[in-house]
């Protein structure tokens, strides 16, 4: 066996980033140098890459603000605060590795919308081709973002933990991440369904318009949406959860064995092997011209997660790691692939569940909604299920090796399922940027044949979608369990150095706990009906805009020729409504915990951490199923079946559709990211809240 060190182990983290961001960037390359001639398709693809910048922008903007008043509370307050006497230099330290979290989770966000914007209009352009030359570009380019995001992530937690040298450091690091990721899929969330419901409400279900048809004002914005939401909001958030993982894992590693334990080695370790695993997956991508997207998505995600179950058990062998851990992270491995599995079931439209609901839609709208929310309900157990059997076999597997362990072995069963997050990033951001490109193919005119191409892409897409989600919930699920036992270890560690009693568990039956579960368990409720009144009060702004402009401008409605609607004015609606509607929630969630730990203390922020995350959970997973059900139920009608097009069915499902699009992509995916936020900000005032609470 051999011997490999902290040192070495951070080095070949570093090397592995490097190759991330280098084939990153060849990827990057390759996409842009694919051709490009359709004229409408050049200058409607400028619209959405103009439209999503300028939203990035001003969304960046407002959060700078944002992170510079956090980055002063945190010197005043963080690790310690500033009045205790502690030395100042810590706290600076945990300040700007908060404002590192948040550059480079906003540098992700950035990556994925400049290669999206040029993605979708290639593999439109593609599509004339036929699929293997489609896929191939929609894929690649998904690829950028989950090799940039992967690397990414991967070289900051190295770098903060080697300049620094404190675990704690990666808390503030991750709250940072975790911080932009919230208001980044909040906000992106809400642009991209106030543009999506108020062009399909107004164009398919009013005016019988297909979908992107370039008559409709909120066109653009819809695929601009895409772009915000899915690509640049879905990339901050699992950049978020990536960093969670390792940072609660770490904090772990280091209060058991010290900065230098083999702990420590095992972690970089196997985050770096899972980062090498999805570059390897992302090369095995293949289709033939009548393959299956959706196949070939599955199919190199099924080498991904090969080559590191592999792999991490090589290192073991080599280097004398406990197999105990890796039987951790090979069981949250398993359950991410198998939660993955039962998703597609659910959401996917050759599945029983989504035709089902299909069939409901000729008896109208409300047995759409009915069936589909039902669906959406015992959709929720597989998951569930899953991540409590993770949470338990991982717990019991490791807890023989010595106190602290059990939670050790959660948190690297939570390492083990986001392991191959490089590739499952790469899935994602494949599926808005064929949804674009399927926009695209419609508006340039490119006939039926090269749509119906594109659809298949595109339904492709939303499956994966659905699954990246359900699987991104599941990892923030295990992950914040992990955040639950470095939140006891911040807070024994405080307890120890002031001399007072630590703590061990939270018993429910203690009035603290309960009135923290309590008020816990209302949190993601009222967040995500935040989130979706906000989406109602920008998608009603935008319809009186669409009714406006199809009232006023001669022509428009009609078709003729020369007359196009101002697509900025909505792209602006969208705009202005999101940056005003996304603030609150974040804020509402980050107030709570604070006010919960400062009159309950400790056990009161246990019992809250636990409510959070079960509701949490229970909420995300029931609406971005339901939403991916309702999506792929509304193509499967398209499609030809129940009536097809114009139809009973097709109404109903469109409205179907409209109800679970907030649902699927405002709230449901930005649950995880709150859960993971208080989780944070639970652990980072763990000091405060045992020594000044009230109760």
């Amino acid at each position: 066996m051999f011997m490999i060190t902290t040192q070495t182990v951070q080095v070949f983290s570093l090397i592995i980033s490097a190759l991330a961001l280098g084939v990153a960037g060849w990827l990057y390359a390759w996409v842009k140098a694919q051709p490009q001639s359709n004229k409408r398709i050049t200058e409607i693809g400028e619209y959405i890459r103009q439209g999503a910048n300028t939203f990035l922008r001003r969304e960046y903007l407002l959060l700078a603000r944002f992170t510079a008043i956090a980055a002063v509370l945190i010197v005043i307050f963080l690790p310690k605060p500033i009045w205790t006497g502690s030395n100042i230099a810590d706290n600076i330290w945990m300040a700007l590795a908060y404002i590192f979290g948040t550059v480079l989770s906003a540098l992700a966000g950035k990556i994925g919308i400049q290669v999206a914007t040029i993605a979708n209009m290639k593999a439109a352009e593609a599509a004339q081709k036929g699929v293997q030359p489609a896929f191939m570009t929609g894929f690649r380019g998904g690829a950028v973002m989950g090799m940039a995001v992967v690397g990414s992530s991967l070289l900051g937690v190295a770098l903060i933990f080697m300049i620094i040298g404190d675990a704690t450091a990666l808390l503030g690091f991750s709250f940072g991440a975790s911080s932009l990721a919230l208001f980044a899929k909040a906000g992106g969330g809400i642009f991209t369904k106030a543009a999506d419901i108020a062009a399909d409400l107004v164009g398919k279900v009013e005016l019988g318009m297909e979908e992107d048809d370039p008559r409709n004002p909120a066109v653009i914005a819809d695929n601009v949406g895409d772009n915000v939401g899915d690509v640049a909001g879905m990339g901050a958030d699992l950049f978020d959860s990536n960093v969670a993982s390792m940072a609660a894992a770490l904090v772990m590693a280091t209060s058991l064995g010290g900065l230098y334990s083999k702990n420590v080695v095992m972690v970089f370790a196997y985050a770096a092997i899972g980062l090498l695993a999805s570059i390897i997956g992302v090369a095995s991508a293949r289709i033939n011209e009548k393959g299956d997207p959706g196949k070939a998505l599955s199919s190199s995600t099924y080498v991904t997660t090969i080559v590191y179950a592999l792999l991490t058990a090589l290192s073991t062998w080599l280097f004398n790691f406990e197999w105990r851990i890796w039987g951790a992270t090979a069981v949250g491995l398993l359950v991410g692939t198998v939660i993955g599995i039962t998703t597609d079931y659910f959401t996917n439209d050759t599945k029983p569940p989504v035709r089902a609901v299909a069939t409901a839609s000729k008896s109208g709208p409300a047995f759409t909604i009915i069936s589909g929310f039902s669906y959406g309900l015992l959709s929720t157990l597989p998951a569930l299920i899953g991540i409590a059997i993770t949470a338990l076999v991982s717990y019991n597997l490791c807890a023989p090796l010595g106190e602290g362990y059990g939670m050790f072995g959660i948190s690297m069963s939570a390492l083990g399922m986001l392991s191959i997050v490089g590739m499952i990033i790469s899935n994602d951001a494949y599926g808005p940027i064929v949804d674009n490109a399927r926009g695209l193919a419609e508006m340039g005119g490119f006939g039926e044949k090269v749509i119906a191409i594109a659809d298949e892409l595109d339904s492709a897409g939303n499956t994966v979608k659905a699954i990246t989600k359900g699987f991104s919930i599941a990892a923030a699920g295990l992950t914040v369990i992990s955040l639950l036992g470095a939140f006891m270890s911040e807070v024994n560690m405080v307890a120890a150095e002031s001399g007072l009693a630590g703590i061990s568990n939270f018993d429910i039956m203690n009035p603290t706990v309960f009135f923290g579960l309590i008020i816990g368990l209302a949190i993601p409720a009222v967040f995500s009906a935040m989130l979706m009144l906000g989406v109602d009060k920008n998608a009603q702004r935008m319809v009186a805009e669409i009714h406006r402009q199809f009232d006023t401008i001669p022509g428009l409605k009609e078709g003729k020729e020369g007359v196009i609607p101002d697509y900025d004015k909505c792209i602006d609606i969208a705009t202005t409504g999101a940056l005003r509607e996304l603030v609150p929630a974040g804020i509402v969630a980050i107030f709570a915990t604070i006010a919960v730990g400062l009159v309950g203390g400790p056990k009161a922020i246990g019992g809250f951490l636990t409510g959070n995350i079960a509701s949490g959970l229970l909420l995300a997973l029931l609406m971005s199923n339901a939403g991916g059900l309702w999506d792929n139920s509304k193509k499967y009608v398209e499609a030809g079946n129940c009536g097809g097009k114009g139809s009973t069915a097709h109404k109903a499902s469109v409205v179907g559709d409209t109800v679970g699009d907030p649902f699927k992509d405002t709230a449901g995916p930005s649950i995880n990211t709150q859960i993971t936020v208080v989780s944070l900000v639970a652990s980072l005032l763990s000091g405060i809240f045992l020594l000044y609470s009230i109760f």
